[in-house]
């Protein structure tokens, strides 16, 4: 963990409530594979967690959506505005587990968390599956980096409860488990999203390995104020500090 401060380059709207954030600083033990940054806000108490959706040396791209007054402020946040944050947060996906046909899922808005490590298998040519479920259209806003991973042997499916976009349903819709007893269509999985989702591809998928990245409120980010504690095969383990990655089959689904 490193305290850390960055200089906002921009801060677009993406849609429906979305921003993208792109940050200029030091990214020398910041990964975009699962990890988070705690970011500050002036005026607030708490720090708010976001996943890192992108970063190249020197350079970070964050999602975040307005859900509340902190984010607000952020929204009004301009070019040039110094941002102070945690960096280095958490457990990241383990990308050499992932065997030859890696099954990557995103629900909502942790498609953000997934992101990055599509992108890091892809430029690795394992050529991963990628699925992402949304409400309606107007939330795909990530849609289009993903279509970008295509060129590198990435396939990208896509559902809407709405039917707006890609297929009318959900993420489990898209997953084929007819033949994965007899003939793997996936080695492994990867996914974030809200619980529901992650209780149903587990349920889907009993017999796959994998690893889950959780969506917790938080207090501190570090551990230290067990605010974001889950019950797990090892006993208690924190969101923040053990996590936000566990292994699909040591979370105790309650």
């Amino acid at each position: 963990m490193r305290q850390e401060h960055f200089i906002v380059e921009s801060n677009r709207y993406a849609g429906a409530g979305l921003y993208r954030l792109e940050l200029s600083g030091n990214t020398e033990d910041i990964r975009a594979d699962g990890q988070f940054v705690n970011v500050s806000v002036p005026g607030k108490y708490l720090r708010r967690p976001f996943s890192v959706y992108r970063v190249i040396p020197g350079r970070m791209t964050l999602l975040y959506k307005v859900a509340g007054s902190g984010t607000s402020l952020m929204a009004e946040w301009t070019p040039g505005t110094v941002v102070h944050m945690l960096t280095g947060l958490g457990s990241g996906y383990g990308l050499s587990r992932c065997g030859d046909k890696p099954l990557i899922v995103g629900g909502g808005y942790g498609s953000a968390s997934v992101y990055g490590l599509a992108r890091e298998l892809a430029l690795e040519g394992k050529a991963p599956s990628v699925i992402l479920g949304f409400d309606t259209q107007e939330e795909a806003v990530v849609l289009e980096d993903f279509i970008g991973l295509i060129q590198f042997g990435a396939s990208v499916r896509l559902a809407t409860r709405d039917g707006s976009a890609g297929i009318q349903g959900l993420v489990t819709d898209l997953i084929d488990t007819s033949q994965q007893s007899s003939n793997p269509l996936y080695s492994f999985i990867y996914a974030c999203g809200p619980l529901p989702m992650l209780r149903a591809l587990s349920d889907q998928l009993p017999e796959l390995p994998g690893q889950f990245s959780l969506e917790a409120r938080m207090g501190c980010g570090f551990g230290a104020c067990m605010g974001c504690t889950i019950q797990t095969t090892r006993g208690p383990l924190r969101v923040c500090k053990e996590g936000p990655v566990f292994d699909k089959g040591e979370i105790i689904w309650t």
